[in-house]
């Protein structure tokens, strides 16, 4: 006889799906074993547990930077375009944020009060600036947040090259069951 099992919490069922939906309204469990569900599970768990580490690391990083997250998404991509010898414009930014001109003007204002980014003129277009991240700010980023974010190369790394490929076709089609283009209720509007 197997012993009796701690009922679970609340907090460890949230990715269950026969608790999340125990009416079969949004998933279709037809074809699928017990084993089958329950596996996934575990896998949305995981899931679950690895969004939850990358919000703690995220908060982290915002108050040790003192910046807030469009912020830091704006100094990663000066990292990744300095390292790939990119010039950077304030349209680049924007179309990378997906923010209007308006808000990466602000943006732009504070980085720069914060001694975060500098403005220069741009190498090839005299109408352009070109947008630079600081070298004190570039190396706090990297000697903390960076720091962090890398070990994930660590566990991508520890798979084999077959896992790798599983891995990553999993994320990319969970990635494309997410995506809300073309979802009316998305775009803010009511529906009718």
């Amino acid at each position: 006889m197997e012993p009796e099992r701690e009922p679970r919490s609340l907090s460890e069922r949230l990715y269950d799906v026969d608790s999340s939906d125990p009416e079969g309204r949004l998933i279709d469990r037809s074809g699928l074993s017990a084993d089958d569900i329950r596996q996934i599970g575990l896998v949305m768990a995981a899931l679950g547990r690895l969004r939850e580490a990358e919000d703690r690391l995220s908060e982290a990083s915002l108050k040790y930077m003192r910046l807030n997250r469009t912020d830091m998404r704006a100094l990663h991509f000066l990292i990744v375009a300095e390292n790939n010898g990119s010039v950077v414009t304030p349209g680049a930014i924007a179309s990378h944020l997906r923010i209007s001109t308006a808000s990466t003007t602000k943006l732009l204002d504070r980085l720069e009060r914060g001694g975060h980014i500098t403005r220069g003129a741009h190498p090839s277009d005299r109408r352009a600036l070109a947008i630079s991240i600081t070298a004190e700010t570039r190396e706090a980023a990297m000697q903390t947040v960076g720091k962090q974010q890398s070990r994930r190369f660590y566990a991508a790394a520890r798979l084999t090259a077959d896992e790798r490929e599983a891995v990553t076709r999993f994320l990319t089609d969970m990635a494309g069951e997410l995506d809300i283009t073309g979802e009316e209720w998305a775009s803010g509007a009511p529906e009718a």
